[in-house]
């Protein structure tokens, strides 16, 4: 009988996977909504996001996600290679050149651009573990790329081809985050990073305060146009429970969300499949080839981060 307790564990894992993915399905979903996903560095989308742009990016939901990272990553000089690195891990995560995200990858798709993804090269925003970023030249970029004004991109440095800038329809430019005049903006929803930066990132966690600093700019409140989702930090020993900490995290969010109203939604919580999470594990390993070291082996490995994520909608002061 001795099998019996060698397979209690596996069993008990399966069961609290299947009853997260089964859960989850009655938390409230983003549909028909053009998305920004806010991240400092290339992989913050593989390392953090994983489950939600999984998820987001499923063609039923017919959401237009982008992603807008402000640094390419440059404090190895690698700034160039973690840019196209970027390009093909959106695709294996679903964000292709199409207006509405989701379905296959083409591997004939060029690997060198993604009209979706936009990748910053400005010394505004360095790559640095004791850098804090200007919130308003955050929120300034924010506003370049996705309110009505814009005529040009800030962030391509050039670098982005011309085609590329005729398909980011939803990239704007207003004279000021400032203005008297409030911009129409060219999204809906704002995803990025809380105010403790999930790993205390002090660029994860100026992401946060631009992000705050433009919604703001757009008058705020509960009449704001654009809405604005953090993914929760946990405490260290949850980050790295893996599937483990989803059933924790189900029952949390669900007790919350038994008194939230749900305009716009909130919580939201995404849990991958087996499939998915492999899906995530490639967009590091198969993408991500520069920053495969040994911690991060072990991170794709153990962290919840790479099986499920809740966001929650910020609540931001009307100007």
């Amino acid at each position: 009988m001795q099998w019996l307790t060698y397979l209690s564990g596996p069993v008990a894992i399966a069961a609290c996977w299947l009853y997260t993915l089964i859960v989850q399905e009655s938390f409230p979903k983003l549909r028909d909504k053009r998305i920004c996903l806010l991240i400092a560095h290339p992989d913050d989308e593989a390392m953090f996001f994983a489950p939600s742009v999984l998820a987001l990016t499923n063609p039923s939901l017919r959401n237009h996600v982008q992603i807008l990272c402000l640094s390419s990553g440059d404090a190895e000089g690698l700034g160039e290679i973690r840019r196209r690195e970027l390009f093909r891990s959106a695709r294996i995560l679903g964000i292709a050149g199409g207006d509405i995200g989701g379905g296959d990858i083409d591997d004939e798709d060029d690997e060198e651009t993604n009209p979706n993804v936009v990748v910053g090269d400005t010394e505004e925003f360095p790559d640095s573990m004791t850098t804090h970023w200007d919130p308003r030249s955050i929120a300034q970029v924010l506003a370049q790329q996705y309110t009505v004004e814009s005529t040009h991109n800030k962030l391509g440095g050039g670098r982005q081809k011309k085609k590329q800038q005729q398909q980011q329809h939803r990239r704007t430019t207003p004279t000021s985050v400032s203005s008297s005049t409030k911009a129409a903006p060219l999204i809906d929803v704002l995803i990025t990073f809380d105010r403790q930066g999930i790993s205390g990132h002090p660029n994860h966690i100026s992401l946060y305060h631009g992000s705050r600093t433009f919604i703001q700019s757009l008058g705020g409140g509960l009449k704001c146009p654009v809405a604005m989702y953090t993914l929760t930090t946990t405490s260290l020993l949850r980050k790295y429970l893996s599937i483990l900490d989803a059933a924790f995290t189900v029952l949390r969010l669900l007790f919350v969300w038994g008194k939230r109203v749900h305009h716009p939604p909130t919580p939201m919580m995404f849990v991958s499949s087996p499939r998915a999470y492999r899906r995530a594990q490639r967009a590091m390993t198969q993408a991500h080839v520069s920053q495969m070291r040994w911690f991060r082996w072990a991170w794709i490995g153990v962290s919840r981060y790479m099986v499920v994520n809740d966001l929650r909608l910020e609540k931001i002061p009307a100007s």
